[in-house]
């Protein structure tokens, strides 16, 4: 849980000071963000490296794991469907398209914004921000009440980048592989599904 809150506290403080302008342009620059997080995924990998029982732990591992990215996307997308009978003013596949995003706020809120205007946009960005947050902050709860594979899930398609590290530190470095490979096809499957949701009048 600690870890959790340093993480949500850098990230508050980073809105405050891009905000307030107190952070050299240079530093705001989108790119350097890319070149954090292959910074971030080279000490990921180095670390996994390091560790010759990885890939021992990960063979013992059950292979109805690798179900679980598809248990994930179905689990949203029902999220959404739900959702939509609250949200009366929005419809369904609107919905979907949002649900869609598996955390990949970037990606899935360009489309979405081109496809549906501004407004369903920032909704988009605003529902997959969140959820990157959530499991941020709450990895080791989701962790306990729910299972080892309950952060994966929650992490949607962040589980291969910037959720990875706080979900290896919660719940051990053997499900690294799975988190890393939830990851990919969630986030493989988001411009396909925002894309066909989002063509649905």
């Amino acid at each position: 849980m600690k870890g959790s809150l340093i993480i949500i506290i850098f990230f508050i403080t980073g809105i405050i000071c891009g905000a307030s302008h107190t952070i050299p342009s240079l530093l705001t620059d989108g790119s350097i963000s890319f070149y954090v997080l292959c910074c971030l995924m080279f000490c990921v990998g180095l670390n996994l490296g390091n560790d010759s029982q990885t890939l021992h732990l990960f063979r013992k591992l059950n292979p109805g794991l690798f179900f679980l990215p598809f248990m994930t996307i179905a689990g949203t997308l029902s999220g959404g469907c739900l959702a939509s009978i609250f949200l009366t003013q929005r419809s369904l596949t609107d919905c979907l398209a949002i649900s869609s995003g598996f955390g990949y706020y970037s990606l899935s809120s360009i489309f979405i914004t081109n496809y549906r205007g501004t407004e369903l946009g920032l909704i988009a960005l605003l529902s997959n921000i969140s959820r990157e947050i959530c499991t941020l902050l709450f990895t080791p709860l989701l962790a306990r009440w729910f299972g080892s594979l309950a952060p994966i899930s929650s992490g949607g398609a962040t589980t291969m980048d910037t959720t990875l590290p706080i979900i290896i530190n919660t719940i051990g470095q053997q499900y690294a592989i799975v988190s890393i490979f939830h990851g990919f096809l969630v986030d493989f499957s988001v411009p396909f599904l925002v894309t066909f949701f989002c063509s649905i009048a």
